[in-house]
């Protein structure tokens, strides 16, 4: 049984009757977070609707080369990721601060606002920056993000998630894994970025079925619950701009920042394995795109992966199986709800034996 304990979801019976939580303590937290959820929707709504400083922040889309029917988003605003990166982190470092202190979520937050910054750049700039150099800059966000996760402890022991069993990660290990996991989650979910409401929608998928994973294996802390349902509200705000026909895109400003903070959520919730299933949405879309270009460049176009299939999946789905935007995001997300449902189930079910 999990009871809720100081801030955490705790297994220990024996801590239940933690009279600051059961009284002032946990009503506080419930008000913080109900204001800090409608705060986060409210001011990303109005963000994007009025777009403040549009000129001199935004972007414009440039359009894509070989993405089928990516001429329609020309001209469109892009960045807007922008607005609700920020809605997102003063939020979450406000309600941080007001229930339960923790540096890391601090350091977290501020990393995901850099992480959209570096996007926000290239999004404004008049030609798209070379590709090294934006993977240089994914490398040192990982390399960063990884620290603050070591710095902070949430290596050591970590949990598979599906069936709750400990693992012991020694720092280097957990450090290289921590910026192999956040390299692969903002390259995986920039490059699922294509289709009109796909990366939000499945942003919000992966954040829900992680909680869930973390309540189960009893590693779901009430900040964990706060960030989580913060990001959420955000992306449900802007979505409501980005749903097909898109007004608004939020450029590698916002699939950088989400991708950031998907790998960071999991690292935090201490289910990191959880998204070798949960992230395979933006692995199966995004993901092969990225192995695809990169192991053709390292052999020099000598080997060619998934050679007659068109990367990013989702351009297979438009160009070869000539499925409409609404169709490639209805496939790809009923998709991803299958798998996390499973994946749950699953995990229910181990935890009950």
């Amino acid at each position: 049984m999990l009871f809720i304990v100081s801030g955490k979801l705790c297994s220990e019976p024996k801590e239940r009757y933690n009279s600051t939580v059961l009284g002032r303590g946990i009503m506080n937290y419930w008000i913080i977070l109900g204001a800090g959820a409608l705060l986060s929707y409210i001011l990303t709504y109005l963000f994007i609707l009025k777009r403040p400083g549009e000129g001199l922040l935004l972007g414009h889309d440039r359009g894509r080369k070989f993405a089928e029917g990516a001429e329609v988003n020309i001209g469109k605003p892009t960045g807007t990721g922008l607005y609700f990166t920020i809605v997102f982190t003063l939020v979450t470092m406000v309600c941080v601060y007001l229930y339960q202190f923790e540096a890391c979520l601090i350091f977290g937050a501020g990393i995901t606002f850099l992480a959209m910054i570096t996007g926000l750049l290239d999004d404004r700039s008049k030609k798209a920056w070379n590709e090294y150099i934006k993977g240089a800059l994914d490398f040192g966000l990982s390399l960063l993000g990884g620290l603050i996760c070591l710095l902070f402890g949430f290596g050591g022991y970590v949990r598979l998630g599906i069936n709750g069993v400990p693992v012991f990660l020694t720092p280097v290990v957990f450090y290289i894994l921590a910026v192999i996991l956040f390299v692969v989650s903002i390259n995986a979910t920039n490059a699922t970025d294509g289709i009109d409401g796909l990366s939000g929608t499945l942003t919000i998928l992966t954040i829900i079925a992680l909680a869930v994973t973390a309540f189960f294996n009893g590693t779901l802390t009430m900040n964990g619950i706060t960030i989580g349902i913060i990001m959420i509200c955000c992306l449900a705000a802007y979505l409501i701009f980005n749903f097909f026909p898109s007004k608004v895109l939020m450029g590698d400003a916002g699939s950088r920042a989400i991708g950031f903070f998907i790998a960071f959520y999991a690292i935090y919730l201490k289910v990191p394995f959880a998204y070798l299933i949960l992230g395979l949405p933006f692995l199966a879309d995004g993901g092969i795109s990225i192995l695809k270009i990169t192991v053709g460049r390292l052999t020099k176009k000598k080997i060619i992966l998934f050679k007659n299939i068109r990367t990013p999946l989702h351009e297979e789905l438009k160009k070869n199986r000539g499925y409409s935007v609404p169709k490639v995001w209805r496939t790809i997300v009923i998709a991803a709800a299958i798998v996390d449902v499973l994946y749950i189930l699953a995990v229910v079910i181990l935890h009950r034996i």
